[in-house]
């Protein structure tokens, strides 16, 4: 049974169906297959809609929508400003600026399209005058924007707490240390490429100019503030800290920088409607795919069949990072952790790991996957933005993919990294 929905589902992805046909299809063959007809088919359909009914989803439009309200405003470009006028001299300066922004456009908006388009949109065309290569520049954006799947809020995180039962604030605080830390990754990289390549540095800020860059960008500051202090500070709950940044989003861009007017409210619901849309089909057809490989017990015997149970902990999370890796690279991110992480639960559990721990990792290895060829969903974001040629955007990614995946085994090897901020926080 398994075979036959893989094979329906590989040939309906290669025939170029959305991602949600071949799901619900193989889901649905394989319930035929298993209840020999279609008479209980509304056991099915309950599945499906109780994967959308919990109320922690909810965070996942409102996390959408506040994106999309400061992507078209003023927010990223406030930050963006106020990186480059501390660090924007140093050689390597505007491409450390530019991870830097993304990092905190991620924290704002846990998006990595939403951060490719706010970010890479004003800095790639100052990148190229600095004299970095377009390869480069590109390949910076897209893989510095996947830091946003890392720093809360991230709807990566929300989805696998929704399908594991992991607490949502708890993996919000663990994706911090590893955030930072590809940052710092990334950033020494930078500064090795731009004195390699004798990129030229940029004028120096005054203090002066410096303190109106922070007065610009501290309104927009304030919302891992909001996020991380609302959260952990007992005040609200994930879900009502989404709500929470969709009133602030709103007042900051339509009331404080006036970057918006009301008619653009339409535009705005309508973009983050289709998205949610999308998102909670997935979800919904997801769990019903998940639903049927777990009652059909074939998570346990593909487990079995390679291995994995008796490859002890560091083996199956190994096994984890290369798995949702390799299926992030072809499959929209969602969907792999949708379906990948019931196969690897009880694996998971009788290993006794972590949750928040593969949490982090699987949240890495979608990031990554996500911007590596062929099918990385952020690689496609990026030719549709900035009008560039497949092969162009991806030539510049290989040295980004090796330190996204020796940050993957940073983590497996030391734990903490990840780890600590929760134990602070909830230990």
């Amino acid at each position: 049974m398994a075979t036959i929905m893989m094979v329906i589902m590989i040939g309906l992805l290669l025939l170029g169906f959305p991602m949600m046909v071949p799901l619900i299809t193989g889901a649905v063959v394989g319930f035929v297959m298993m209840f020999d007809g279609f008479g209980q088919m509304g056991t099915f359909v309950q599945q499906m809609m109780g994967g959308i009914r919990p109320a922690s989803l909810i965070a996942v439009p409102m996390f959408i929508l506040a994106a999309d309200i400061m992507t078209r405003g003023q927010s990223a470009d406030r930050l963006i400003h106020m990186v480059m006028a501390f660090i924007g001299h140093i050689k390597g300066g505007l491409a450390i600026s530019t991870a830097t922004s993304c990092t905190l456009f991620g924290a704002v908006s846990g998006s990595t399209q939403a951060t490719v388009v706010a970010v890479g949109s004003p800095l790639r065309p100052k990148l190229l005058k600095a004299g970095y290569s377009d390869s480069f520049s590109l390949a910076l954006i897209i893989n510095s924007s996947d830091i946003a799947f890392l720093i809360p809020p991230s709807i990566g995180f929300i989805i696998y707490g929704v399908i594991s039962g992991t607490s949502i604030a708890e993996l919000f605080i663990a994706g911090i240390g590893p955030g930072v830390m590809i940052l710092m990754m990334f950033s020494i990289y930078c500064l090795i490429y731009a004195y390699i390549n004798k990129v030229p540095t940029e004028e120096r800020a005054g203090w002066r100019e410096r303190g109106v860059a922070v007065r610009e960008a501290l309104w927009p500051l304030f919302f891992p503030v909001i996020i991380v202090g609302g959260i952990y500070g007992g005040i609200f709950s994930p879900t009502e800290a989404a709500a929470v940044c969709v009133l602030y989003a709103f007042l900051l861009e339509f009331v404080v920088f006036r970057s918006l007017k009301l008619p653009d409210i339409y535009r705005i619901a309508k973009s983050t409607g289709l998205i949610t849309a999308v998102v909670f089909i997935l979800v919904a057809v997801g769990n019903g795919f998940s639903w049927i490989i777990s009652f059909a017990q074939i998570p346990q015997t593909i487990l079995e069949a390679v291995g994995v149970n008796e490859a002890g902990p560091v083996g199956v999370l190994i096994a984890i990072c290369i798995a949702f890796f390799v299926a992030c690279m072809f499959v929209d991110p969602i969907v792999v952790i949708l379906v990948l992480t019931p196969i690897f639960a009880p694996a998971i559990e009788a290993t006794g790991l972590d949750p928040v721990l593969v949490g982090v990792l699987i949240t890495l290895q979608v990031a990554i996957g996500s911007a590596t060829p062929p099918f990385g969903c952020d690689i496609f974001t990026a030719i549709a933005i900035f009008k560039r040629p497949y092969w162009e955007v991806i030539r510049g990614t290989p040295p980004f993919v090796f330190m996204l995946v020796a940050a993957a085994g940073l983590i497996i090897a030391f734990p903490q990294i990840a780890l600590f901020l929760r134990d602070v926080a909830f230990r």
